[in-house]
């Protein structure tokens, strides 16, 4: 017999849908400001051997004239993206919901577990609850890159204003690299994320937008069954 019971509540799945776009312009426009001063690369003696961006394509999207745009896209959405991340946070800690997510004793043991499983290497998965290993160390890891990018991002805004910022992620160059990685981190994020989505299957999709998950009431089905044994005994 089928059952459905609530898995995400509304604030929980509204700040997951909400960060994602709002990420995705954030982004976006980070990479207005970082084409208009290109200065990463893999350099030998001096010669640059590798850019992650090639000439043709500054000039076909007419990028060094994006500077303006940029940063008014990625300022004005900072905004909703540190009062997603704030009421988030705010969600997890008052709720309790934040023991499901902190990873414990046993997370990272059981998060290669699961990877192996994922890989079709091993059959069986570690216990489930919630959230499984590997999701609880995820989603962790996003909290604090997510601490990270806007303690990085002000650092660079404003480096005189707050330089006790500054000092603390090892001065202004050593913060915008910081920052650039950690915009690979969120990519690289998302397509795990994805991954884990399709491998996971619909059901927990849609749970991630109507807040319920469709199941077998186990208990219903072993009564169930221990009547129609007793009754053919």
């Amino acid at each position: 017999m089928k059952t459905i019971k609530e898995k995400h509540s509304l604030l929980m799945r509204w700040t997951h849908w909400v960060n994602f776009p709002v990420l995705a312009i954030m982004i976006w426009s980070g990479l207005f400001i970082y084409w208009a001063n290109d200065s990463y690369g893999i350099s030998v003696f001096g010669i640059t051997m590798i850019r992650f961006f090639p000439e043709w394509f500054y000039s076909y999207f007419h990028i060094p004239q994006r500077l303006a745009e940029g940063m008014a896209f990625h300022f004005l959405f900072m905004w909703f993206f540190v009062i997603n991340g704030i009421l988030y946070v705010l969600y997890t800690f008052f709720s309790g919901a934040w023991r499901e997510l902190v990873p414990g004793q046993r997370t990272f043991k059981e998060a290669w577990q699961v990877l192996l499983h994922d890989l079709h290497i091993r059959k069986t998965l570690p216990p489930q609850q919630k959230y499984n290993a590997a999701q609880r160390i995820a989603y962790t890891a996003i909290i604090i890159m997510g601490v990270g990018s806007v303690s990085t991002g002000l650092a660079i805004y404003k480096p005189v204003q707050f330089y006790w910022l500054c000092w603390l992620c090892g001065g202004y160059h050593f913060a915008r690299i910081l920052h650039f990685a950690l915009t690979i981190g969120y990519v690289f994020f998302f397509v795990v994320h994805i991954l884990q989505v399709v491998l996971a299957g619909w059901n927990n999709f849609r749970s991630v937008i109507s807040g319920f998950e469709v199941g077998e009431d186990k208990e219903k089905l072993g009564t169930g069954q221990f009547t129609s044994e007793k009754t053919e005994k």
